[in-house]
């Protein structure tokens, strides 16, 4: 028990430590927790021995794919297909055929060379989805195109399972492996269970594996259309919120459960079952309640990985295994660039897709050691596998800030990946950028008869667009030239959507340059963009979320006792003080120069602050002033109405 403490203590409090760390100085959590697991195992040597707790850990993965299932519902996957057969499908095909060329000119046998290509196409779900998330870069076109390839892979790890054994080449498992469970002393009652029923599944015939296995997902796909609601109203009677966390976590261990007997991916299972349960009343719950325990877990991963490393044969063979990391990592760039301009991603797109998935991933852990039990491949060559799996994995969050330097040099340069449209139309007003925010003022603005003219650098946006009817241009709205085609010269209005806020930015000081006597209309992602809108030259500043933010403080006090008058005047009296506010406040504000440090400006928006309160207060009390005038009145009216029927009586 104390021993277990102490493991809990040293990984936690190296999360803790690292992690923020790593965070502040824009690393990302992943390179946070691989640091982390460096520094307690080879660094420190404060862990021995993480086998064990790495199979644990890939729980985490197994989370994180039953969410990314709850977030897929089946007609949406369907939407995918293309990409996952295709984009996603060449990725795996095409790099795997190189790698087991590679291996094989590097002298390994021919079916060794194989397994290493499968174990190798791989790319790490994990560090990818998390870093893509962090970054906000999940709805971007290589985003996306990034998940198809992963979960395609996800998918390809089933036939590999299946493909392995029938590559045995006679190496024997030295009892290192995962797999001698059977022989340990003091095994369990349900360990000898689960062993024995595994032992039978393998003993089966081929019809009768095969069997087995479509039986386990289409009970899982049965089990989750017709048994998850009766369970949930069955543990609703209870009201105890602890047992919705028990039942989201039993659904995913039970999955996971059957899924191993039956030799197939635990996540792949959990994925598909995520996929069946999206449709349902109770995903949102579900995602809540497992939420956590994925982070945790994902985190513990990314620890175990950096704790695992060899480093003793690292240095034996350093240039041996980072020049196979770095090899392995440029062969798969390769592909991913190349099918990236087949698929027509964008130059940023394209490299985030490049970048992003050059890595081998965790699987490919699970892979090697599979191989090693079926006698696939020997200790030594698995060991160093490992190793350039675990190296790659370290690199990538590097790749990710290689690419942001990338990303960045694309946007200075101003340089697109395809060429932009031939601008053929010109209104009255341009809308720069038709994301979620500009799509619906365009459409507030055709619909009301008025012309636009669109334009977005996002190409999958622009034919997104076309499909629904509306016309919108491909190109960069920071361009110049692209600009005074599409009507700036005589243009009335300009709006600045765009998602990027230095493009916005930028847009407003050349439009404000080239057209002083143009309205500029530009969104504002924060309260430093809208001093830096302002300084530009923009005329009206939409902060992102600050109008949905007052509708929601409005319902509020409607539903506290306010009527809807009462509440609409204390939101346009917020609206009115705040935005002058906020005018006084940026002729003080300094750029380059974080608010907390400007001391002017933090003492005057203290007091601005209370002039607010004061000001809202006193709103308050004259609007409940007046009701309670109205109110008399309103009584007031009823006796005198009262008196004159009497004197109407007597007359």
């Amino acid at each position: 028990m104390e021993s277990f403490l102490f493991q809990a203590l040293i990984y936690l409090g190296a999360a803790v430590i690292a992690v923020p760390i790593a965070a502040r100085l824009g690393l990302g959590s992943v390179l946070g927790y691989l640091a982390a697991g460096i520094l307690i195992g080879p660094v420190f040597g404060l862990v021995g021995e993480t086998q064990d707790l790495q199979h644990f850990a890939e729980f985490g993965v197994v989370m994180m794919l039953f969410l990314i299932g709850l977030e897929l519902e089946p007609r949406a996957l369907w939407d995918m297909r293309h990409r996952l057969l295709g984009l996603g499908g060449a990725q795996v095909l095409v790099t795997m055929g190189l790698v087991t060329a590679a291996a094989y000119a590097l002298g390994q046998p021919g079916t060794d060379s194989i397994a290493i290509g499968m174990i190798l196409a791989l790319s790490s779900t994990a560090i990818v989805l998390q870093t893509l998330n962090e970054k906000r870069l999940m709805q971007t076109a290589g985003g996306r195109s990034s998940f198809s390839v992963l979960l395609t892979q996800d998918i390809a790890v089933i036939p590999m399972l299946a493909l392995l054994p029938l590559l045995g080449s006679g190496h024997v498992d030295d009892g290192g492996g995962h797999g001698g469970g059977a022989e340990v002393a003091g095994d369990t009652t349900a360990a000898a269970h689960a062993q024995t029923m595994t032992q039978m599944i393998e003993s089966l015939p081929g019809w009768g594996i095969t069997l087995m296995t479509i039986g386990a997902v289409a009970a899982i796909i049965i089990a989750g259309v017709f048994g998850t609601r009766p369970v949930f109203r069955y543990i609703h009677r209870a009201r105890l919120r602890e047992l919705y966390t028990a039942l989201a976590l039993l659904i995913v261990i039970s999955i996971s459960y059957v899924m191993t007997l039956v030799g197939l991916s635990p996540a792949l299972g959990a994925f598909l079952a995520g996929v069946v349960l999206a449709n349902s009343e109770f995903r949102h719950e579900l995602e809540s309640d497992i939420e956590p325990f994925k982070g945790l877990l994902l985190g513990l991963f990314f620890i175990t990985v950096g704790a695992g490393i060899s480093f003793p044969l690292l240095f034996e063979q350093p240039f041996t295994i980072m020049g196979l990391a770095l090899g392995l990592m440029l062969l798969k760039g390769a592909v991913l660039y190349g099918l990236a301009h087949i698929f027509s991603l964008g130059r940023r797109n394209r490299w985030l897709f490049t970048l992003g998935l050059a890595q081998a991933g965790e699987f490919g852990f699970v892979l090697t050691s599979f191989s090693v039990q079926t006698g696939v491949l020997g200790r030594g060559i698995s060991e160093l596998l490992l190793l350039v799996i675990a190296m790659s994995m370290l690199l990538t969050p590097l790749f990710f800030i290689l690419w942001e330097q990338i990303n960045a040099r694309l946007s200075d340069g101003r340089e697109e990946s395809a060429p932009a449209d031939e601008i053929d139309h010109q209104a009255p007003i341009i809308i720069a950028g038709v994301g979620r925010f500009g799509q619906v003022v365009n459409r507030m603005l055709q619909l009301a008869g008025f012309e636009t003219t669109v334009l977005d650098h996002d190409l999958d946006t622009i034919q997104l667009m076309r499909k629904f009817g509306f016309k919108g241009f491909f190109g960069d709205p920071t361009r110049p030239e692209l600009l005074h085609a599409a009507g700036l010269d005589e243009a009335k209005v300009l709006v600045c959507t765009m998602d990027e806020p230095k493009n916005v930015t930028a847009l407003v000081k050349y439009a404000r340059k080239a057209r002083p006597d143009l309205h500029i209309i530009a969104r504002a992602y924060d309260r430093n963009h809208v001093y830096e809108l302002y300084r530009a030259g923009a005329d009206d500043i939409v902060r992102e979320v600050f109008d949905s933010s007052l509708r929601a403080g409005r319902y509020v006090l409607e539903n506290i006792g306010l009527s809807e008058f009462e509440a609409a005047e204390l939101e346009k009296a917020f609206f009115k003080i705040d935005r002058s506010a906020l005018r006084e406040l940026a002729k003080l504000w300094k750029p380059g120069v974080p608010i907390s440090k400007n001391e002017p400006y933090m003492e005057r928006a203290r007091a601005l602050n209370a002039d607010l309160e004061s000001a809202l207060s006193a709103k308050y009390d004259e609007l409940r002033g007046q009701r309670e005038i109205d109110s008399n009145d309103e009584d007031t009216d009823e006796g005198l109405g009262d008196k004159d029927d009497e004197a109407a009586q007597v007359a």
